[in-house]
């Protein structure tokens, strides 16, 4: 469900989407499924030619091929679930979580997410 339309890789980057999917369980209970997906570029590595040396032994080349490989995107995806329909926040905390990741800024994802998992979210003309 989180990639509803396939897993593909990309030859360029593609804007990150955000969707809330709404699963329904045995118990005709709903979970909300939000889930922002963003694209990463891959590791491709570097073709190496072997050559041998006079004693029959390889030894490696660099390759000196002006065409580089193509750069390719793969799709990753932050999932959050909740029993909760809150999309605004669902959409502004996988924000959070992917922009700590994206920029490697020094704060701890663990700490981020336990802190997101430990707010207390108003229900609307309710108590918390």
């Amino acid at each position: 469900f989180c990639q509803p339309s396939g897993w593909q890789l990309f030859p360029e980057r593609n804007p990150p989407t955000f969707f809330v999917a709404v699963l329904t369980d045995i118990n005709s209970e709903r979970h909300y499924c939000a889930c922002f997906t963003f694209w990463e570029a891959l590791e491709s590595p570097q073709p190496q030619s072997h050559a041998r040396n006079g004693e029959g032994e390889e030894e490696e080349e660099e390759s000196s091929s002006p065409v580089q490989p193509a750069q390719l995107f793969a799709p990753k995806s932050l999932v959050l679930v909740s029993r909760l329909d809150h999309a605004e926040v669902f959409r502004n905390s996988l924000g959070l979580i992917y922009t700590i990741y994206v920029d490697g800024l020094s704060v701890s994802l663990e700490n981020v997410i336990g802190n997101l998992l430990t707010c207390t979210i108003p229900i609307t003309g309710g108590a918390q």
